[in-house]
């Protein structure tokens, strides 16, 4: 079974200015001369972790990772403001032009996949490869799934009871609206509270099997503040794209050589994400983790994810 890569640390790290207002964190990773492949990380608003940089063989990948905009260690910290989807595509495109790269492949996981997507349908001849891990395909059903008292609450309902615990009572009928006002609101401490509860609501739901060292690393006071800002953020605001933009617009990316790493017991994404998206990319291969969720870090999604990133170091 196919295990992490040995822990590497970053040959080159700088802050890109993208805009008047964000500064874009990037690193680069492994071999200087090797297949560049960009990292694209869930949330929105999670940032990058050391194993991200893990999933590539450091022999013959540039790896190449960067947080986006307001999160991790981009500036300003948790700043909403010209954070939006056709933004996240522009910065992808500042950092490739910036590192002088003609094309790349492109692995994304969850919110990461979604962007991926996204990308890959803008600037279909800059992508070698997709490897997308835990599919969001950012409609209104999918943001319900999990947030807005959807079926997820049912398979964990004690998880849920204690989110909407930190949850201040409203007339507001949807739940993410709710937080949203909350999360952006001038009341600090509730904000703060309530990011707290989101995130452990979300995190608490991603693996398989409950992980405290996992959960306790995603939900610390800065991590969840940004992933509980930028989701509600993006949530309210339908990610930025058309309903069903995604599944619409994927005649443009058939030729892209593309693998699909769905966890079959996935919680927060379900799995017919994957499975529509499989659909609708013909050539695309499906791979599903049996015993896992949502995380990456989960072995039967590592051992997919490491085996396709290998895989399309033959595509040329």
């Amino acid at each position: 079974m196919n295990e992490f890569y040995p822990i590497i640390e970053p040959y080159n790290s700088f802050l890109l200015n993208v805009d008047s207002l964000h500064q874009i964190y990037v690193e680069e990773c492994g071999n200087k001369n090797g297949q560049a492949v960009v990292f694209l990380h869930g949330g929105p608003g999670g940032g990058c972790s050391k194993n991200d940089r893990r999933f590539f063989n450091p022999l013959e990948y540039r790896i190449i990772l960067f947080d986006q905009r307001g999160c991790g260690r981009s500036l300003p910290h948790g700043c909403l403001e010209n954070n939006e989807s056709h933004f996240l595509i522009e910065d992808i495109e500042k950092i490739r032009e910036k590192l002088n790269i003609d094309s790349w492949h492109v692995f994304g996981g969850s919110w990461g996949s979604t962007l991926s997507l996204l990308y890959a349908q803008e600037h279909v001849k800059r992508v070698k490869s997709l490897v997308l891990r835990g599919i969001f395909l950012g409609r209104k059903t999918d943001t319900a799934w999990a947030f807005d008292q959807g079926p997820a609450v049912r398979m964990v309902p004690d998880y849920w009871e204690e989110y909407l615990k930190a949850l201040p009572p409203s007339s507001e009928k949807s739940f993410v609206k709710r937080a949203y006002e909350v999360l952006t609101g001038e009341n600090k401490e509730a904000a703060k509270k309530l990011a707290k509860a989101w995130s452990k609501w979300e995190i608490s739901c991603v693996t398989l099997v409950p992980n405290e060292t996992f959960l306790a690393a995603n939900t610390n006071d800065e991590a969840s503040w940004t992933l509980a800002r930028h989701e509600a953020h993006y949530m309210v605001n339908a990610f930025f794209i058309k309903e069903n933009q995604i599944l619409e617009n994927c005649y443009k990316i058939q030729d892209i050589p593309t693998c699909i790493v769905h966890g079959r017991y996935d919680i927060v994404c379900p799995f017919d994400n994957a499975w529509l998206l499989h659909k609708e990319l013909k050539n695309s291969k499906l791979f599903i983790g049996l015993s896992a969720g949502h995380a990456s870090i989960e072995p039967d999604n590592i051992h997919h994810l490491i085996a396709s990133s290998n895989q399309m170091l033959n595509v040329e």
